[in-house]
């Protein structure tokens, strides 16, 4: 245990040191309860600032499993309150609070609705509040959050990291938001939910490094079909293609994966790459990406 804290320390050190940005696919997954993608969370390092963008089912149990203490999270971001993106949010608050004793509150930024949700769950757990503070002595300040409703543009700098909100289209979901997140000249965007965006485009040109979501699906499915709306409110391989032509990132990755009909998910490397030829992986759990002057992946391996 000791080793592995060491371990931390040194990467701590090391991405503070080079300016570098360390992006941890949490979770890849849509509502669909599977084991090989959890839901929706996307975990960012930048210097000394560590922030959470999504928290879908399993966050906590992905953020264990790389070793990273709810006390250390600095913010946590929403893209918008569909259920799979914030229904892990519980769990990170309350466990994460009484095992990591955290003692500070937790600041949330999130679109119109995110102070109701805090503000309700609260009401809903809070025997379960009172109790850890009397009885573990669990610290009341650390189950608070501090929450920021927030509009596009720029709504955290801090250390050197800069982080920007951006507008996209995930109608009837409204609003709903991507982020850009820049540290000593290096940049990442999260798309979160949208359809084809030129906003998200215009926010994203030339970062090194875009994770997009995507909707695989037959191109058989007509509009007469009952998943007809899921593809027409995300973004298909093709169009992800016109994107990332448009952005010209260093690297391109997909999460958050529709797959209606359970396509063969390869198809989304094959439909998107004949229109776009630049580095592009399909996201994985647990994958992670170093941005400094080169983009290099890394897939998890368990231990």
């Amino acid at each position: 245990m000791k080793r592995f804290s060491w371990t931390a320390v040194i990467l701590l050190f090391a991405l503070s040191s080079h300016g570098q940005i360390k992006v941890t696919l949490l979770g890849t997954g849509t509502p669909q309860p599977i084991m090989e993608r959890f839901g929706p969370s996307i975990l960012v390092q930048a210097g000394s600032e560590i922030l959470l963008f999504d928290a879908g089912r399993g966050c906590l149990q992905r953020l264990r499993q790389i070793n990273q203490s709810y006390d250390k999270i600095s913010a946590l971001f929403l893209t918008h309150l569909h259920s799979d993106h914030i229904v892990g949010l519980p769990d990170l608050w309350l466990t994460g609070w009484l095992i990591s004793e955290r003692k500070e509150p937790l600041k949330i930024f999130g679109p119109l609705g995110t102070g109701n949700l805090i503000k309700y769950l609260r009401k809903a757990f809070a025997y379960d509040i009172s109790i850890r503070a009397e009885d573990d002595k669990a610290f009341a300040e650390g189950s608070k959050f501090l929450v920021n409703e927030i509009q596009q543009g720029v709504i955290y700098e801090k250390n050197g990291v800069k982080v920007i909100a951006i507008t996209v289209d995930h109608f009837p979901v409204k609003p709903a938001f991507g982020y850009r997140i820049e540290y000593h000249g290096h940049s990442v965007v999260l798309s979160g939910d949208t359809r084809y965006s030129e906003n998200l485009i215009h926010y994203a040109k030339g970062t090194d490094l875009i994770i997009h979501e995507v909707a695989l699906a037959p191109d058989t499915l007509s509009k007469t079909d009952p998943k007809y709306h899921i593809l027409a409110h995300h973004t298909t391989p093709e169009q992800a293609a016109k994107v990332f032509n448009e952005v010209k990132p260093g690297y391109a990755a997909y999460s958050h994966i529709v797959n209606l009909y359970g396509q063969n998910i390869q198809d989304l490397l094959k439909r998107t790459k004949t229109a776009y030829t630049g580095p592009l992986v399909i996201g994985e759990d647990l994958m992670s990406f170093s941005i400094g002057d080169t983009v290099s992946v890394t897939r998890w391996k368990s231990k």
